[in-house]
């Protein structure tokens, strides 16, 4: 069978007004269909999902409170030896072997005689010895002398430093808190909706597509299937890099400001989730950039050797838009997502040197007449 010209199939295919409103109807409806069914999924696995985005938060907040259980042991043995008692450094409990055991460490100070006086009651059978009692005194001053000396007087030197253990999965600090009453439904919500756009992506772009196809050539329709694949695979490992890399890093650098600050962090979980679905999502967004810039190329609006010759002011461009796209307005998470964006800038460049085809700003003599 022949192959009908641009031309003859946009002859062949014309639609109304109305019928084009019709054919759009029937993409949204097929959309809205797969998103609702996507969102029908994502309701079965919102929970694991929420569990898995929880996993970088808690794994620096876990970090954070053993480092800050180190440094406290490490502060009361210098206060041991400032005060003329036995103490080492060989004694410091380390951030590593409390994460080896899997334990949270808490150092607490008691009264010797407080500790003393509640053994005795609690397990007469030690036959723990009494307090000393002393001789009356012989005058009425010794007398108020012995009370004043007798009356109880908290002196740090004096107490008894305990270690006390409990497992890191017990440990309150170590969890992150909801606020509100509905504030579990609504992530659970939020993320079943996320979820769904995800799963259903596939399905709302093939639907739109059948819909804007019809009026593209095919030269045009050749670079959409083409790059497609491209785009995707930049989305998701965009998403990965969010995810699997930038994340703890992230949360260490947070969580550092945290202790500088001497702030104890009370994570909220709404605003935990919000950060932790965007920021993979800005960073799928982000990462389409050489698609971009192959698209300005052939459309004539820059060619390879302006890319070149303005690659300072792309950076800077990269800096400003790596600061908009983040959640978090830090530093560190501006340059996790600009240092990647600086190469595939770069990489941008090789894509527009090695993809054949001409501009689409000169179609050709095959479309000069089109």
């Amino acid at each position: 069978m022949p192959r009908l010209d641009d031309d003859t199939r946009f002859e062949q295919s014309k639609m109304s007004f109305g019928e084009h409103l019709e054919e759009l109807r029937r993409a949204l409806f097929k959309s809205i269909a797969s998103l609702i069914l996507g969102f029908l999924v994502g309701l079965y696995f919102a929970t694991d999902i929420v569990a898995k985005i929880q996993t970088p938060v808690l794994r620096s907040l876990t970090t954070f409170y053993l480092n800050q259980a180190e440094e406290n042991s490490r502060k009361n043995i210098e206060v041991l030896k400032s005060e003329g008692r036995e103490a080492s450094n060989a004694d410091v409990i380390t951030a590593e072997q409390l994460a080896a055991q899997g334990l949270m460490m808490m150092e607490y100070f008691i009264s010797p005689a407080d500790l003393a006086s509640a053994l005795r009651e609690q397990f007469p059978q030690l036959q723990l010895p009494e307090r000393p009692v002393d001789e009356p005194p012989a005058t009425a001053q010794a007398a108020g002398a012995a009370a004043a000396e007798a009356s109880p007087t908290l002196q740090r030197k004096e107490l008894v430093r305990l270690r006390l253990y409990q497992p890191l999965e017990e440990d309150a600090r170590l969890r992150i808190v909801a606020h509100e009453t509905m504030e579990p439904f609504s992530i659970y919500i939020r993320t079943a909706l996320m979820s769904g756009v995800v799963f259903s992506s596939p399905f709302i772009f093939y639907f739109i597509w059948q819909f804007i196809a019809a009026g593209l050539y095919r030269r045009e329709q050749q670079y959409v299937y083409a790059f497609l694949p491209l785009s995707l695979g930049l989305f998701v490992g965009g998403a990965l890099l969010a995810f699997f890399f930038a994340f703890e890093p992230l949360l260490d650098f947070m969580f550092w400001y945290f202790d500088r600050m001497g702030i104890q962090p009370d994570l909220r979980l709404s605003d935990w989730i919000s950060f932790a679905l965007l920021m993979p999502l800005a960073f799928g967004v982000s990462f389409q950039l050489p698609l971009v810039m192959l698209v300005l190329e052939r459309i004539g609006i820059f060619t390879v050797r302006s890319y070149l010759q303005k690659w300072r002011a792309a950076v800077v461009v990269i800096a400003i838009i790596a600061m908009i796209l983040t959640p978090s307005q830090d530093p560190y998470s501006m340059m996790l997502m600009g240092a990647p964006l600086v190469m595939l800038y770069f990489g941008g460049i090789w894509l527009c040197k090695i993809v054949p085809g001409r501009s689409l700003a000169d179609p050709g003599p095959g479309l000069a007449g089109a």
